[in-house]
C-alpha cells in the first residue's frame, strides 16, 4: 500500500508566510524560509509553497524566496502563485522546487498543463483546484479562480478529470467552503474527485483535528493531507500527526 504524504502549507503575502478563513482575513503566521526549514527538519513529507496574490496582483512568483526556501529545505517542495507559462515553471523549478502548481492560468488555458507536462514530466505539474459547492446542487462542485475570488461554470471533477489526460501528475484540491475553518475536509467532495482520477489527490482545506485528517485519509481517499494553521500555531506537530495516523493503521512514512 501506497504512504499517505503530510504536507504543510506556505501561504505566502508580502514576504510572509499568512493564514486565514475562506481566503479572509489573512493572519501572519512567520517567516517561510525558517517555517520551511522547520517542517523539513521535522520530518514532512512534502512542502507546498504559493503566493496567493500573484494572481489577483498579476505578478510573478517571488523567485528570490522560492531560492532561499529550496536552501534550507530537503524534501520535496510545490510552489503556485501566478504562474501562467510552462516558461516560468521551468524557472521555477531551475530555482529549487520540484513540482510547480497552477490553477487559475490553466482554467484561461488548459494548454498549459500539457505543454508543462511534456517539457518537465507529468511528475512537475500539479493542478491545483480551489473548488466550492454548487448552491443549488449538494453534491456538485465548481471551480474558482483567481485565489478562490471568481467562481467559474466549470465542475470540479469533470475538470480534474480533464487535467488528468492533458497531463497533470497530482491534483491539489482546496475546498473553499472549508478552508481555515478547521472544522474538517469536505469528504464528499475530496472521494468524488479521488474516485474520478487515478493521480495522486492531496486534500486542502478545513483541517482542525488528527481525526480530520484520518476521516480524509481514508473516507475521503486521499493520498496526501495539507494542513497549515493546525501546524503553524503548534496545535500539532509534524511527529503527534504521523504517530497519530500510523496508530489508526494509515501507511505513513518514518
Amino acid at each position: 500500500m501506497l504512504t499517505k504524504r503530510i504536507i504543510p502549507c506556505l501561504d505566502v503575502k508580502d514576504n510572509r508566510v499568512v493564514k486565514g478563513v475562506n481566503f479572509l482575513n489573512l493572519r501572519d503566521a512567520g517567516d517561510p524560509v525558517e517555517l520551511g526549514a522547520r517542517y523539513s527538519d521535522e520530518g514532512a513529507d512534502e512542502l507546498v509553497f504559493l503566493d496567493i496574490t500573484a494572481t489577483i496582483r498579476s505578478k510573478k512568483t517571488i523567485v528570490e524566496i522560492v531560492e532561499r526556501v529550496a536552501e534550507r529545505v530537503f524534501i520535496p517542495f510545490t510552489v503556485g502563485g501566478g504562474i501562467t507559462t510552462a516558461d516560468q515553471i521551468g524557472l521555477l523549478l531551475r530555482s529549487g522546487a520540484d513540482k510547480c502548481s497552477v490553477n487559475t492560468a490553466a482554467v484561461q488555458n488548459p494548454d498549459l498543463i500539457r505543454e508543462s507536462a511534456e517539457r518537465f514530466g507529468n511528475q512537475c505539474v500539479v493542478l491545483a483546484i480551489d473548488a466550492r459547492r454548487a448552491p443549488d446542487k449538494p453534491n456538485k462542485w465548481i471551480v474558482t479562480v483567481k485565489a478562490g475570488s471568481e467562481p467559474t461554470d466549470i465542475d470540479a471533477v469533470e475538470w480534474a478529470e480533464r487535467a488528468q489526460k492533458l497531463g497533470a501528475g497530482e491534483i491539489l484540491l482546496t475546498s473553499m467552503d472549508a478552508d481555515g475553518t478547521q472544522a474538517g475536509y469536505d469528504i464528499a467532495l475530496t472521494r468524488a474527485v479521488a474516485e474520478a482520477v487515478d493521480i495522486p489527490v492531496i486534500a486542502s482545506g478545513g483541517a482542525g483535528t488528527l481525526d480530520s485528517l484520518l476521516h480524509v485519509l481514508q473516507e475521503g481517499k486521499a493520498s496526501a493531507v495539507l494542513a497549515a494553521s493546525i501546524f503553524h500555531y503548534g496545535t500539532y506537530t509534524i511527529a503527534q500527526t504521523k504517530d497519530f495516523l500510523r496508530q489508526h493503521g494509515i501507511p505513513i512514512r518514518p
